[in-house]
């Protein structure tokens, strides 16, 4: 009888191993393979199974570059700094950097668990001085390019959290951290100018081996469009008003403008019949978010009492104020052509102002314009010398024409704002910057960082715009490196991003104290060959990493200028009914006592089981049976057969190349629930083939190799037993052999007159005479009829043309 699997000591043993003669050793031979996780937040009691699906996607894939001959770069550590941080240290009453801590140790011993291949020398923290240093080298560097600027502006300001957010952290309206309403507020901001960057992070979206849904998320976020900058002279003043329009050439139809209620002139365009309803109305939109603005589906507005000349016709156009036009936008107004445009025409027909069709499907004007005609195809018509002229020329022609008669100029416009990057709160890096009346803002010199975060009692935000840093009048006063005179910190700290933005450059060097990386190791380990992480980053951290690689390489710190070459986006594991894994729903699925009473190798497997890797899964820890039950069985055909292997028969030696091409295919397109389902069903093949004439040692073997980066433990026991001395790291990844892999036989329908009469087995290399003569033998008595014409397709059909 086979010795019973007993997961428990099995894994404590093979742990143990592993970390006496770990199987992932640079010897400087082998090629470098950078595979990276995108690094947990810890900010609750510890992961769950959907956190443990990526970690373990990117161990088996590390595993198998490992057995494919590369020594894996493939670090760990953490993302501690940030609101996720403090507001978990809030709600459990104690100071963030005693619950990040407690938190970091509670989750390395889970990932540990896992089992994955970490090297745990590289592992990084950035609440750490020796890495938040570099996180404030790198801001000074931005400062000193132009790249980094203080600005009072309207930001988004979530009243739970009391802090300023980007507009990227604002989704729906709501706080992405913690879901409350987004207001906006004044404030005074640190600011990076990522827009700087904005044609270089979109170009280079072409060369990225990255998910199309990833791409297009940046490309639209960046937004860039091309267009025209036209001049409205404000009627009966001297005043002008500029907008943005991709469509210059509907000039002509432009019947109202509409300017964002937090435009400069928004208020002094105002006469005395309008002025209050105006002031209310920018009010009540200064509650609003961004999001919000544009997501709101009708439409609000408060016509100003002023009215706009429109260029081309010398036509006064209604000036109006809208929340859906948003001031950090273009020009934060707009000229509104109803016509052509579904939001103009929906509010030029609730405030009843004329709608004037510019753009004519085949030159015909419409009687009575239900909706916006918004095609692009068509004839100019009410458009003065423009007339006849085709509309999709002139949209490329009118930014020039306009140019020429002075009236505005071509122009290239993006939604990409820049980078709101300070929060009033405690728990992060403090932004390296001293504030000199004399001198105005200088940096901290490098050689006096890091800038060390005060040690406080009370660090809950103040809801002031005042960081609690401001309070520490002892950490707030200091002089001025510039003129030694007396000067103040800055109290405001970096975002959660800060640290995530360039984390994977330290991996490779975390313990350099005279540089963020060394330019040799940079050189010879980076950029990311494989990055994996849910695809809920794909506007903010990866935009804000491949600006932060561009500036480095603008600087000389490495020599390459994106930081990933590869992205895989898994998705996320959901509870019952799809719902997403919470606390406060009461649905999170903890990994320790799976662990404990299936073991890390059912676990590790049952991840990828659970559904296409790509996709949200629903969790059922009823499945987690099955796979345990095909690990069991595995295990018992090999140690039944030890003392028993057969030669090799030409039926074991197709089935086993069939095994490697059909793993190795499916693990190499990432189809990773479907590599599972394909062990199943090679176990219970082989299975069989044991009981009705055995198996030999090699087809064994290569199945364990194959299993090993799935289910690690079991593969290294197993092959142990198999009679090796080494760890199954040691071996090479198999190759098949697509010879070894024909089918001998092939079943081919013999027809008469194009009708199946039987199926027959023949050999593959079968002459047209003898697969003939074997059809006709196989139709002996179902022939009626001379036959006329004999035809072979080899390998496909026999057919016999008969005539009665």
């Amino acid at each position: 009888m086979a010795e019973p699997y007993n997961h428990i000591a099995i894994e404590e043993k093979w742990r143990k191993k592993w970390e006496e003669n770990p199987i992932n050793v640079n010897d400087g031979k082998k090629p470098k393979y950078y595979c990276l996780d995108m690094f947990p937040y810890p900010s609750g009691n510890g992961l769950h199974v959907g956190h443990w699906r990526g970690y373990v996607i990117s161990d088996i894939w590390s595993r198998y570059k490992i057995l494919n001959g590369n020594y894996v770069v493939h670090p760990m550590g953490w993302d501690a700094f940030g609101l996720p941080a403090e507001n978990y240290a809030i709600k459990m009453g104690v100071h963030p950097a005693k619950s990040t801590a407690d938190n970091i140790s509670n989750i390395k011993r889970q990932i540990k668990q896992i089992a994955a291949v970490y090297d745990w020398d590289m592992e990084v923290n950035t609440t750490d001085p020796d890495f938040y240093k570099w996180t404030q080298w790198i801001f000074v560097q931005m400062f000193k390019k132009g790249l980094a600027y203080e600005k009072e502006m309207p930001i988004n300001w979530c009243p739970s959290c009391k802090t300023g957010l980007a507009n990227e952290e604002v989704v729906d309206g709501k706080c992405e951290r913690c879901g409350a309403d987004v207001t906006k507020k004044n404030l005074r901001q640190w600011m990076l100018k990522i827009t700087e960057y904005a044609d270089r992070l979109l170009a280079d979206l072409d060369k990225l081996d990255w998910p199309e849904k990833v791409k297009k998320m940046q490309t639209d976020w960046i937004g860039k469009s091309h267009g025209a900058e036209i001049d409205f002279k404000v009627d009966n003043s001297d005043k002008a008003i500029t907008v943005y329009t991709t469509r210059p050439d509907t000039l002509f139809g432009a019947t109202f403008m509409v300017l964002a209620p937090e435009h400069a002139l928004a208020k002094e365009l105002a006469t005395d019949e309008t002025r209050k309803e105006v002031e209310d109305y920018i009010y009540k939109t200064s509650l609003k978010s961004s999001v919000d603005r544009l997501q709101d589906k009708e439409k609000t507005g408060v016509f100003t009492g002023s009215y706009a000349i429109n260029p081309l016709n010398n036509k006064k156009v209604p000036i109006w104020l809208s929340d859906y036009v948003l001031a950090d936008y273009g020009t934060g107004a707009i000229m509104c052509v109803p016509a052509h445009d579904d939001r103009d025409f929906e509010f030029a027909k609730k405030f009843d102002i004329p709608i004037v069709q510019v753009i004519a499907p085949e030159g015909k004007e419409f009687e009575n314009m239900t909706e916006a005609y918004t095609k692009p195809e068509g004839l100019m018509i009410n458009s003065g010398e423009w007339n006849n002229m085709e509309s999709s020329k002139l949209k490329k022609e009118a930014p020039l024409m306009i140019e020429k008669m002075g009236i505005g100029k071509a122009t290239t416009n993006y939604k990409l704002r820049d980078w709101v990057f300070s929060r009033q709160r405690y728990w992060g890096e403090p932004i390296p910057i001293i504030h000199c009346e004399k001198c105005g803002a200088v940096p901290v010199p490098e050689e006096d960082l890091p800038l060390l975060l005060p040690d406080v009692e009370s660090y809950q935000p103040t809801g002031t715009g005042e960081s609690p840093l401001a309070g520490i009048d002892s950490w707030v006063n200091t002089t001025c490196p510039c003129c030694g005179g007396p000067a103040k910190r800055e109290t405001n700290t970096m975002p959660q991003w800060a640290g995530s933005s360039w984390y994977f450059l330290r991996y490779i060097d975390a313990h350099n104290k005279d540089e963020l990386v060394s330019r040799e190791k940079a050189d010879k380990y980076l950029p990311v060959d494989m990055y994996i992480g849910g695809v809920e980053h794909a506007v903010l951290h990866l935009l804000y990493a491949r600006f932060y690689t561009k500036f480095l390489n603008d600087i000389g710190v490495v020599d390459f200028d994106e930081p990933f070459k590869k992205l895989f986006n898994q998705g996320m594991i959901t509870g019952k009914n799809g719902i997403k894994m919470s606390k406060s729903k009461g649905n999170v699925i903890s990994p320790d006592d799976l662990v404990n009473e299936y073991g890390c190798d059912s676990l590790r497997l049952y991840e990828l089981f659970v559904g296409p890797p790509e996709l949200d899964s629903e969790w059922d820890d009823r499945g987690i049976d099955g796979v345990y039950r095909f690990i069991t069985k595995f295990w018992n055909l090999v140690n039944s057969n030890l003392d028993k292997f057969v030669s090799p028969t030409k039926e074991l030696v197709k089935i086993r190349h069939k095994l490697i091409y059909d793993i190795t295919t499916r693990l190499e397109s990432f189809s990773l629930n479907t590599v599972i389902s394909g062990f199943m069903e090679y176990n219970n093949k082989l299975n069989s083939m044991a009981k009705e004439g055995g198996i030999d040692k090699e087809t064994l073997e290569t199945f364990v190799l194959l299993l090993s980066p799935f289910a690690p433990h079991l593969s290294e026991e197993l092959w142990e037993k198999l009679g090796h001395d080494s760890s199954v790291f040691n071996c090479t990844w198999p190759k098949y052999n697509e010879e070894s892999m024909k089918d001998d036989e092939k079943d081919i329908p013999v027809q008469v007159n194009g009708k199946t009469k039987i199926v027959i087995k023949l050999s593959v290399d079968i002459s047209k005479e003898d697969a003939l003569a074997a059809g006709k033998e196989a139709l002996q008595g179902k022939l009626d009829g001379n036959i006329v014409k004999e035809i072979y397709v080899p390998g496909k059909i026999i057919n016999f043309v008969v005539k009665k």
